[in-house]
């Protein structure tokens, strides 16, 4: 078997790509209401690697994996995967400002994710796995754009940031078994080949922004 065989068959074996299922209703409406929380919605590649960081965060009340950026209504895993729309895998977070700023979230968004490869994350190749920041308001976005610039300025990259940072449109939760997929597959050969570093790496960069019981 030659090298480039080897490669393709890996890819594919540990890619984010899963059979479809029902999808849910999961809102985080009931966990911002009442409790001075914020969101933030962030697409850096498949949402189980982003979701399972985000959900060691401290101060973050909730992480929905889901679908955004794109105009089609209600998309499937199974649309969205196979880049039958404009929509990228995403996730919708809800976070206590008093205990992490927005600011520290773009932080650990730009430092666990690829944000200088268009349409790709690792071995998830497509429109779907781009790299996106969906801002909630002009602050958030004025926030992020001077991330982006802080990086390019510093020459944290050698290749360009090529991150879209776009107004929130709506986010479609994705099927119940895609939510918490890390602490629920965590034989997973994609989740141990492509999640699990994200998650170390967070942990080892992010030490002061680890919640208590992770």
């Amino acid at each position: 078997m030659n090298h480039l065989v080897s490669v393709i068959i890996l890819v594919a074996t540990i890619s984010c790509t899963k059979p479809e299922s029902m999808q849910t209703n999961i809102s985080l409406a009931t966990a911002i209401e009442f409790q001075n929380l914020e969101q933030a919605t962030f697409a850096g590649g498949c949402f189980w690697c982003t979701e399972a960081v985000f959900e060691r965060v401290r101060g973050v009340h909730e992480v929905i994996s889901g679908y955004t950026g794109g105009d089609q209504k209600n998309p499937t895993y199974k649309q969205v995967s196979y880049g039958k729309t404009d929509h990228a895998e995403a996730v919708q977070i809800a976070f206590d400002p008093n205990e992490i700023s927005y600011q520290e979230m773009v932080e650990i968004f730009f430092a666990t994710h690829d944000p200088t490869t268009v349409d790709r994350q690792g071995p998830d190749i497509g429109k779907q796995y781009r790299s996106a920041v969906y801002y909630q308001n002009s602050d958030q976005k004025d926030i992020v754009l001077s991330h982006i610039k802080a990086l390019s300025d510093n020459g944290k990259y050698p290749n360009p940031i090529v991150t879209q940072v776009e107004a929130i449109k709506t986010f479609y939760p994705a099927e119940d078994y895609h939510q918490d997929y890390y602490e629920h597959n965590p034989d997973n050969p994609y989740i141990q080949a492509v999640a699990k570093p994200k998650v170390v790496k967070f942990k080892k960069q992010f030490k002061d922004k680890l919640k208590t019981s992770s």
